[in-house]
C-alpha cells in the first residue's frame, strides 16, 4: 500500500465528514453496529493471520537452517578427493570449498527474515480473505440490513462524484491543487538543486 493513503488532506476530511454524515443519518443504529462488527471481524482475522503466519515462517526458517547445517556436517564429514588425475598423468590438487559452503550469520539472518516475512504477507492475505468473507456472510444474514447500507453507499457515492464534479467545474485540477499540491512542491525542490 503506498504511504500517500496515510497522509492527511483536506480532502480526506470532506470525505470523513460526508462519510459520518451518511452513517448517521441513513443507516439504523442495529447497521451501524453490524458495520463496526465486520470491521472488527476483518481486523482481528487479519491480525490472527499475521501472526499465525509469522510464526509459521520462522518455524520453516528454523527447519530450514537446520537442514542447512545438517548437509554442511555431512559434507565436511565425507570423504572428499584431495586431487584430480586426468588421461595425460597430470595431477591437479582439488581445491577446498569447505568454507564456501558454511553456514553464515549473514544467511542465517536472510533465511529467518524472508521467510518471517513471506508468512506475514501470506497468513495476513488469508486472514483478510477470511475476515472479508466472514464480515460479508455476517451483513448479507439480513437482507433488509443490506439493502439500507447498499443504500447508504450509493448515496455516499454520488454525493463523493457532485462533490468531484463542482471541484472540477471550479476548475482545479487533481494533480496540482487540492491535496496533492505536495507534487508540485516536490517538483520544484528537486529542480532547485
Amino acid at each position: 500500500m503506498p504511504l500517500a493513503a496515510f497522509r492527511k488532506s483536506e480532502e480526506h476530511d470532506e470525505l470523513t465528514r460526508l462519510a459520518n454524515e451518511h452513517l448517521q443519518s441513513d443507516l439504523e443504529p442495529s447497521d451501524r453496529h453490524a458495520l463496526v462488527k465486520a470491521t472488527t471481524r476483518v481486523a482481528t482475522a487479519t491480525t490472527v493471520g499475521s501472526l499465525v503466519g509469522l510464526g509459521l515462517g520462522l518455524y520453516a526458517s528454523i527447519r530450514v537452517r537446520s537442514v542447512r547445517t545438517g548437509i554442511f556436517a555431512a559434507f565436511r564429514a565425507a570423504e572428499r578427493p584431495s586431487s584430480a588425475v586426468f588421461a595425460n598423468g597430470r595431477q591437479e590438487a582439488a581445491p577446498d570449498v569447505t568454507p564456501l559452503t558454511r553456514p553464515s550469520k549473514l544467511g542465517d539472518f536472510a533465511t529467518y527474515f524472508f521467510f518471517g516475512l513471506g508468512g506475514t504477507m501470506l497468513g495476513g492475505e488469508l486472514g483478510l480473505l477470511t475476515g472479508t468473507w466472514s464480515a460479508s456472510r455476517g451483513i448479507n444474514k439480513d437482507p433488509a440490513r443490506k439493502e439500507r447500507i447498499e443504500k447508504a453507499y450509493r448515496l455516499f457515492k454520488v454525493d463523493v462524484l457532485r462533490k468531484e464534479i463542482e471541484r472540477l467545474e471550479n476548475g482545479s485540477t487533481a494533480v496540482t491543487e487540492g491535496s496533492r499540491s505536495w507534487i508540485s512542491s516536490t517538483r520544484d525542490i528537486i529542480h532547485k538543486n
